[in-house]
Order: structure tokens, then sequence, then C-alpha cells
């Protein structure tokens, strides 16, 4: 039915009659009358302008919303002859405003430019958002900016203090708000948020006033109750959704086993022995905020059309695994973990491949010292290099933004924020028998703290290495993916560069690029991924041929 009504209003002579239609009604606001037109002209803005959202949603922003936001309430309120819902609808829009700087200010204390109050000069000197006379001002009084951005992250920080002393805070912070979006306008071009978010101050303005003063006298502020209680039910529901994904996280599946390493930590693992206990084990080492679940597609390939064992696993802190370490963590803890794995659970008579997604390559490569002659191949999928953050601008401009987004989500799930989370579309690309797991660690705090502490350590190791990668005297499959290396050519020199590290007398090392995938349609994607599987079967039949070739001529020889 929805998507009917936006069918209809989204040809282009209705858009353009809604679009006139908005314009004569905004100029007949602009005139004196009754307060009922004026709340009927307000909900035609307010629904108009949510119909339209869906055609005209590139280019919009958090002005848009808060525009509908206003007119819709307004709307409603002046329409309405009971004063208890007027003042419920204006309590509606000053909550919506206090939210509204309370998130965007305590979010940019997670980035590291606004907490070093770097931020005012880094957002000046930007193409989208920059004005280079505030960029060069920020630059000759660095204090005065340095100041300038604490005042901001106050501003939006503190705003409800508004109502603290009998509200004569109120007008300070509601002026300083004002101002600090004007200049907004002027400097950054946001000429929308003026108008868009002054809109909501009157409604803060009439709550903050105490109830003695005539212009506030009889005010229903009940909805501040019902608010309270409304919040108490979504907290009590939403905490029972993260201890209930909590569960589902820890439990694992029917067949999870578990191994405790050196360092204390105990391995949640999945094991299939394959058809032929001679062939070799492989071992899955998923990538960073990744789960063992990724691999899903590629494992059910193998087991179907080959002999060969799969181990999957989640790192220490992921899905059901514990971490348990006390040291300071660093990225060869997980490579010890994942050593011990298999020293553990991997037969000895039997070799091993190892399989590594992003960070899982690295981890794998890393590993193959430890390994040794037990270590039959690895397989990197669109893997990562020690050297990237140095050598990729895309991967370093990336790094800030990353650890922000660690922090924003754990913090936010910590928060029993979790419930709000939408589906990503990599979920629904999974195996369906797999999707409310992944799903479950996704939404689950534990996950994304596990990848911040990877994320500290990786970007710490990354930025100081320097030289070259060690030999590694093992086969090895590298495959990028294609929408990775279109991007950024560097990653397929780096990528190129581990598959060199591998080259040698008697080992295959063989690349190549998997045409339409991405870092997580590589493995999430029906296609890509089976594709993926297909082409590891191959290579690990022609290294097993290769090998036994080899011992063959050896033995005629020695003879």
């Amino acid at each position: 039915m929805t998507r009917k009504f936006l069918d209809a209003i989204s040809g282009e002579t209705t858009t353009a009659a809604l679009h006139v239609a908005r314009v004569a009604v905004s100029g007949g606001m602009l005139l004196p009358g009754q307060a009922r037109w004026r709340g009927a002209g307000n909900l035609f803005l307010g629904v108009t302008a949510a119909a339209l959202y869906p055609r005209h949603r590139y280019g919009t922003d958090g002005s848009d919303q808060v525009s509908i936001l206003v007119q819709t309430a307004t709307g409603l309120a002046r329409l309405s002859s009971r004063p208890q819902t007027q003042d419920a609808l204006l309590w509606y829009v000053a909550l919506q405003a206090n939210t509204s700087y309370l998130v965007s200010g305590w979010m940019k204390l997670l980035g590291k430019s606004w907490r070093g109050a770097t931020a005012l000069g880094g957002v000046m000197r930007t193409r989208t958002y920059g004005h280079e006379p505030t960029f060069a001002l920020t630059k000759k009084y660095p204090k005065a900016a340095k100041y300038l951005t604490y005042g901001v992250l106050a501003l939006e920080c503190l705003f409800p203090v508004v109502y603290l002393a009998d509200g004569r805070l109120a007008r300070l912070v509601i002026t300083s708000a004002g101002a600090f979006h004007v200049a907004n306008g002027l400097v950054m071009g946001l000429g929308r948020f003026v108008t868009g978010f002054t809109s909501m101050h009157p409604m803060v303005a009439y709550t903050s006033t105490p109830r003695t003063f005539p212009s506030a006298a009889g005010r229903d502020d009940r909805i501040l109750f019902v608010g309270a209680t409304l919040l108490a039910g979504a907290v009590s529901v939403a905490g029972a959704v993260a201890v209930q994904r909590r569960m589902r996280t820890l439990e694992g599946w029917s067949h999870s086993d578990y191994l405790t390493t050196r360092h204390g930590s105990t391995l949640q693992y999945e094991q299939s022995e394959g058809d032929d206990p001679t062939l070799p084990v492989l071992v899955f080492v998923n990538g960073m905020v990744s789960t063992s679940e990724h691999f899903t597609w590629i494992t059910e390939k193998i087991e179907q059309e080959s002999g060969y064992g799969v181990v999957t696993y989640a790192r220490a802190g992921y899905a059901g695994s514990r971490y348990r370490s006390t040291s300071p963590y660093c990225l060869a803890e997980s490579v010890d973990d994942l050593v011990d794995l298999v020293r553990g659970v991997v037969p000895e008579a039997r070799k091993v491949v190892l399989i590594g997604h992003s960070l899982g390559g690295e981890l794998a490569r890393r590993a193959a010292a430890d390994l040794g002659d037990r270590l039959q191949a690895i397989v990197y999928l669109d893997s990562s290099h020690p050297e990237e953050l140095n050598r990729s601008n895309q991967q370093s401009k990336a790094a800030e933004s990353l650890g922000v987004l660690m922090n924003t989500m754990t913090r936010s799930l910590n928060a029993g924020l979790g419930i709000l989370m939408a589906r990503p579309a990599w979920l629904e690309a999974l195996p369906a028998n797999c999707r409310s797991r992944a799903f479950a660690q996704y939404a689950d705090a534990r996950m994304w703290e596990a990848g911040r502490r990877e994320w500290d350590a990786v970007e710490r190791e990354f930025r100081a290495f320097d030289g070259n990668l060690p030999v590694v005297g093992t086969h090895a499959l590298v495959i990028s993916a294609q929408h990775t290396v279109d991007r950024d050519p560097e990653q397929l020199l780096m990528h190129n560069e581990i598959a060199a590290s591998h080259r040698g007398e008697g080992r295959r090392v063989e690349s190549c690029v998997l045409d339409g995938a991405d870092h997580d349609s590589l493995l999430t994607g029906a296609r890509f991924a089976t594709e993926a599987g297909r082409r590891i079967i191959t290579f690990l039949d022609g290294t097993l041929a290769a090998d036994a070739e080899q011992v063959r001529d050896e033995e005629e020889t020695g003879q």
C-alpha cells in the first residue's frame, strides 16, 4: 500500500504539482490568519515533505527531518482544541531538540579530533563543508579555535541545562545554539540548518519556562511522566533483547567445542573431519568484527565437493570464545591462539591449510613460522597487509573513522541500543540457517569490544611496520576482490607482495581477482563465495598433486 502511494506521487507531473503547492502554502503561512488554517498549512507541509522524502532523499540532511517533525507537530497542535494535546506536542518537539543536541555532542566526544580540539580546523579544510578564511583563522589563533571547539561540545552535551535554575539559563543556551546554527549557515553552507533547528527553540523556551510565569501557567507537563514510563518500558525491552542476543551469541552450535589456549582464553570452534583422513584440514580465520558464519557459503562448497576437513572458530572475545588474557593485547596473542587451536584440534598426521579473510589473512601469515612443516598452504581472501596504513591513503584516512565507529558501536550496544539496529544487507545474503546467530553477534557489544581491542593493536603495529615481508615457505593462493583493488590500486600491489613472499622452489603460488566481488561479498555473496570455494579446491588439489610428483621425483633420484 505504501509503495503504491509513493509510486503514485513520484511521477514528474505530480511531484512538480506538490512542490508548487508547497510554495503556495509556505507563502500563505507568512500572512496573518486563524490558527486552524495555519495548522492545516503546517500539516500539509509536513506530510508532503515526508511523502516526497523517498524521492528526494539524496541530498537531504537532518534539517529536512527536523522540518518534517516541527511542521507536523505544530500543525496537529494548532488543529487541536485541547490544551493538554497542544502541550504534549510542544513537549515532544522540545524533547526531540534536546535529544538532537545531546546525541550530536556525545557522539562527537567519541572522536579523537573533537576531544583533542582539532576538529574545527579539520572540518574547515574539507572541500564539502570547508571555508578557507576560517581555516586560516584556526591556524593563526589555535587557542581560540580550541576554546571554540570545546564550547561547541559543551553547548551540545549540556543542552538540557535549560531546565535548571528555573529556566534562567534558557535564554543564554538558546541564543548560543541559534548563533551556532547561523555560523554554520554562513561558514559551512548549511543554511537549512538555521531555519530547521531554530524552529524547535520556541518549544524549548516554552517548556523550560517556570509554570509560575503567565505564559506557562496551566501548562500540562504530564507528558514527561508518560515519556519516562515509556522510556522505562523501552529500556526493559531493550535489556531483555540484549540478554537474549548475548545468550544466543554464547551458546554456539550443537556441534561446537572448546579449547583453552596458552594465554588462558577459551576458543569456541566447529570441526568437520572430511571424507578423506589423508587430506589436509582447512582452518578458517575470520576478519575483524566478523563472524565465522561469514565463511558458510565457502565451507558448504568445500564440504560438499571435496574430502577436506574444515575447522571454523571464533577468536577470543567473539561469539562463545572468552578473552581471559591479562597482558596488554597484541596481534601475536591471536596468532598464538590460532597455533594452539591447530595443534590441539587437527590430528598430527594431517596437514593444515589456513584460510584468512582481511585481518585473518595477516594472522595466518604470521602463524606460518610456528606451524612449519604442518602447513600445506595459506589462502588469502582480500587480505590485510601490515604496511597498508602507511601506503594506502584510503586505508589511512579511514583509520580514525573506523576507531570512532568501534567506540560508537561498543558504547551504544552496552547502553542497550542494539534493539534499534537494522539488519545489514550482507546478513540477508548469508545462508538462512546462520543469519540469526550472525546477527546476534553483530548486535552484541562483545564483538565490537573485541574488534576495538584488535583495531588498537592493528593501528599500532601496522603503522610501525617498516621493511619487506619475510619469506613464507609454503604454497599460497591470493584472492582479491575486484572492488577493493579498483578503489585502491595500492591494495593490488600489496596483495602481489604477499604472493611474492611465498615464491620459491617447489612452492605453488597463484593470484587472482574475483570479478564483481567486494570485501564483504567475497564471503557473503553466494555466487562469489562459491566461486572462491571452487578456486580453493582446485588450487589445493593442484598443490597436493605437485607435492606428490616432487616426492616421486626425489625417490627416483635417490634410487
